[in-house]
């Protein structure tokens, strides 16, 4: 449905946003980012951390609660559920919400997601069974693919990418304090007032978020000519779809090759055909095909979809580690992670500031893959007895080089493309980290539980023991019973179960050394400032 463009400038009477015509824009289409102030930025960066901190949250609080959720509403085998159709939802619609974002504006999408996340929280507090909280949960994933994407929009509109360094420390906050603030909130909760109260905690932050944007966000919206491209969404939405089920279900219900899954794995392909067709012919693509010829976008995609596999699988996987291995409870587990805290915070900052200073950003991101990737070697080499002290190396390792990567990469597609292409840039780069994340978790997990039976079956036969006989069946996902096993079979779990998580950090490592080789490709483009407009693109 096409809506015509502005004839006159006009005034937002909600927040003071000036509304202007596309052709009246400094520099003609696609111009004007409309830079703010420190102290301005400072103001705005608080409503849209709190709604970054909502979407960050969500997975530490949720995965602790897990098993006292099940143990009120049943549903064992629909456990995975609760998760997946989070992710499902998010991933899927994250390029949607860009595009919507760069047509209506940013504050009030924004926004709308923030009341989307909202809503279906509080859905998922009153569910009823464990049907009703899949469901839920599926709108809060829609609300919580706005959530991070725009976000970062917003970011790129209002600071330049020159200065953008400077803010990197506060990026990394969120993300630390939730990684550790998650589980530890999601245990208080769960042990406190119940484990609703997970999803109703998300209500005062939002409101926040809604508060402070209405009152601080104030930027010009870009009024012009838009088709919103419903057909390319629903290929795209669908295509997803296909991909994570069949990642999810891989060997639980179908297996990887069986009618079933070859189904899924054929209509994923053949929709994502059908999307790079539609968006060929769209007016308004949801994902325009010519940024990809932009070779700072497709490099730096191509980076965060690999990062994304190994980064994801790590941060599942290692409180596997400490939790199965070393007897951590979630919350122990989840301070123990502090060393990686540290390791984001002190690169993010020193990194953010280098670039400001410097305008340079490619080092960065080379040195970053190579450190993860000589951490993951590292976590490889774990054993039942690794002292803690060494993990927290490791981990600080693996952190220091998240730190350098992940708002790097953004900078620089930010800063590579049109202002007009922002939100479809920005959620593009967030789109293929989270598809990257999804299969990373569905390929470590493959490995994890392929590896532990070959281990177990192994460990177990070389003491003699018969499966059956004193030799219960593991699951890799009930953490908690591993250590209630009686000798000599805790042991011989144990050190299958580390040596099984040693091959999922092991497989991570050439996904790292692929993204090294290819940030060696990536392009030094000048960063941009306040007076300074948009490169052309090839």
């Amino acid at each position: 449905m096409t809506s015509p463009p502005a004839d006159t400038p006009s005034t937002a009477a909600a927040a003071g946003s000036a509304t202007v015509d596309q052709d009246q824009l400094p520099g003609g289409p696609g111009d004007g980012p409309s830079y703010l102030s420190h102290r301005q930025i400072l103001i705005v960066l608080a409503g849209v951390m709190a709604g970054m901190l909502l979407f960050a949250l969500d997975q530490g609080i949720v995965g602790t609660a897990l098993p006292r959720i099940v143990s009120e509403l049943g549903g064992l085998d629909k456990l995975s559920w609760v998760v997946t159709a989070y992710l499902l939802t998010s991933t899927a619609t994250t390029p949607l919400w860009g595009k919507i974002s760069d047509l209506y504006g940013r504050r009030l999408i924004f926004q709308v997601a923030i009341i989307i996340f909202l809503v279906g929280s509080a859905l998922s507090g009153l569910s009823q069974n464990m049907g009703q909280l899949i469901l839920f949960r599926a709108l809060q994933g829609i609300g919580g693919g706005g959530l991070f994407a725009i976000a970062l929009s917003i970011i790129g509109d209002v600071i330049p990418p020159r200065e953008r360094g400077r803010y990197q420390g506060y990026f990394g906050a969120v993300f630390g304090v939730s990684s550790v603030a998650g589980p530890l909130l999601g245990g208080w909760l769960t042990d406190g007032p119940g484990w609703r109260w997970i999803f109703y905690i998300n209500i005062p932050v939002g409101l926040a978020a809604l508060v402070v944007t209405s009152a601080a966000l104030k930027m010009p919206v870009v009024r012009r000519r838009h088709q919103i491209d419903y057909l390319g969404a629903a290929a795209i939405v669908g295509a997803v779809t296909c991909l994570l089920l069949y990642l999810d279900w891989r060997g639980n219900e179908y297996g990887w090759t069986s009618p079933g899954a070859m189904v899924l794995l054929g209509g994923a392909v053949l929709l994502a055909v059908a999307f790079v067709f539609i968006e060929r012919r769209a007016a308004e693509p949801i994902i325009p095909l010519r940024l990809f010829r932009n070779p700072v976008f497709s490099v730096g995609n191509a980076f965060a979809f690999l990062a994304g596999v190994a980064m994801f699988g790590t941060i599942i996987f290692l409180p596997v580690y400490l939790q199965a291995v070393k007897g951590f409870s979630p919350t122990e587990s989840g301070l123990a992670l502090l060393p990686a805290i540290i390791g984001i915070f002190s690169t993010s900052i020193t990194s953010g500031q280098l670039i400001t200073r410097t305008g340079r950003y490619k080092i960065f991101p080379v040195i970053g893959a190579a450190v993860m990737a000589v951490a993951l070697f590292l976590l490889s080499r774990l054993g039942v007895d690794t002292p803690f002290w060494q993990v927290a190396f490791y981990e600080y390792l693996f952190g220091a080089g998240l730190g350098l990567t992940m708002q790097t990469i953004v900078t620089a597609v930010q800063n590579s493309v049109e202002y007009r292409d922002m939100g479809s840039a920005t959620s593009s780069t967030t789109f293929f980290r989270q598809m990257g994340g999804a299969v990373g978790a569905a390929v470590f997990g493959a490995v994890l539980s392929s590896r532990l039976a070959h281990y177990l079956a192994q460990q177990l036969a070389e003491a003699g023991i018969r499966a059956g006989a004193g030799a219960p069946p593991v699951e890799a996902n009930n953490v908690q019973a591993i250590q209630q096993l009686a000798e000599p079979v805790k042991s011989i779990v144990l050190g299958a179960f580390t040596s099984a998580l040693d091959d999922v950090f092991l497989v991570g490592v050439p996904f790292l050394v692929i993204a090294f080789l290819i940030s060696l490709a990536l392009k030094e483009v000048p960063l941009r400032t306040g007076q300074t407009p948009s490169p052309p693109q090839p």
